[in-house]
């Protein structure tokens, strides 16, 4: 990683400084497939405030300066909504020991230095802080392999994810509804959810 990066990670209040820079960025790095998603200053804001108003949160906060050049996100996954904890409920998990990562954005001239790696390890260290959780998770949006705005050469992540011990479960999958850059009105988008075992 670059010398001149500041990584810090923050939890609850802590994040409330960075609320407006966090959502130029969401806003900007979401426009890119496979998200396509054309967000909302207002919007994102809000949803940052659940970040600030859950104690055992944690922000994985990348700046370069006093530019915000990337940031990780995750709380418990108790505090999410419902049509995130009741996949798990579902399929036997108790939500109350599970972890979710929320979404990692990071700046395209800041990728390919090792940041990804270091937002999933100090995520982890997080919440192994906390010591109650069995399980961490994520879950990422499943675009048609034909979609007209897949960009040529588009490769997933989900090598980078199996390699820091994430396995995809597609039997737990939800929908979460956003706007895409082509659409006049939200739509549901499928999500499907990658778990590791916290052992």
């Amino acid at each position: 990683m670059p010398p001149f990066l500041h990584v810090q990670r923050l939890s609850g209040c802590a994040i409330d400084p960075y609320l407006s820079a966090l959502a130029r960025l969401r806003i900007q790095v979401f426009r890119e497939f496979p998200y396509l998603y054309q967000g909302s200053a207002a919007y994102e804001e809000n949803y940052l405030k659940t970040y600030v108003g859950t104690p055992d949160s944690v922000l994985v906060l990348v700046r370069d300066g006093e530019r915000v050049a990337g940031a990780s996100s995750g709380l418990p996954l108790t505090a999410e909504p419902p049509q995130v904890i009741e996949p798990f409920l579902a399929h036997g998990h108790d939500p109350r020991r599970v972890f979710y990562y929320g979404e990692s954005v990071l700046l395209p001239e800041y990728r390919g230095q090792g940041l990804g790696k270091r937002f999933f390890e100090e995520r982890e260290a997080h919440v192994r802080g906390l010591g109650r959780f069995d399980l961490a998770c994520f879950c990422a949006v499943e675009r048609p392999a034909g979609h007209p705005r897949r960009p040529a050469g588009y490769a997933p992540l989900d090598a980078f994810w199996s390699r820091y011990g994430f396995l995809k479960h597609p039997e737990l999958r939800t929908t979460f509804s956003w706007r895409d850059l082509d659409e006049d009105a939200e739509s549901p988008k499928l999500m499907v959810f990658w778990l590791k075992t916290l052992d």
